[in-house]
C-alpha cells in the first residue's frame, strides 16, 4: 500500500484539504502505478517550518511503497507530488523535500 506523508507550514485555513488529498492521491497512484484503492496520503498543515534559513511555505514528505520505488522511478515521483503541492499549495519545488 502506497502511503504518502506530507508536511507543510502553509496555514490549514487556506486550502481545501480534501482536494489535495485526492491529487496526491491520484498523482501517487499513477507516478508509482499501483490502483489508486490502495493508496493512502495524509497532509498536515500549520506545522512550525524553516528550509534554508527561510519560512517560507515549504513542505516535506515521506513515501513508503514496497516494491515501487526506487530509482528513475523516484524522480518521476517526487515531481508528481511536486507538480500537486506548487498547484494546491504554492509550494515551490525547490522548498520541497520528500524522504
Amino acid at each position: 500500500m502506497p502511503t504518502c506523508n506530507i508536511i507543510t507550514n502553509v496555514p490549514g485555513n487556506s486550502v481545501d484539504n480534501s482536494d489535495i488529498l485526492k491529487a496526491l492521491s491520484r498523482a501517487v497512484a499513477s507516478s508509482v502505478g499501483k490502483p489508486e484503492q490502495w493508496v493512502m496520503c495524509s497532509l498536515t498543515t500549520d506545522k512550525p517550518m524553516i528550509y534554508g534559513g527561510v519560512e517560507a511555505p515549504c513542505a516535506y514528505g515521506e513515501l513508503i511503497s514496497i516494491g515501487a520505488i526506487g530509482g528513475e522511478k523516484n524522480k518521476q515521483i517526487s515531481a508528481a507530488i511536486a507538480s500537486v503541492l506548487q498547484q494546491k499549495l504554492s509550494v515551490d519545488p525547490s522548498r520541497f523535500y520528500i524522504k
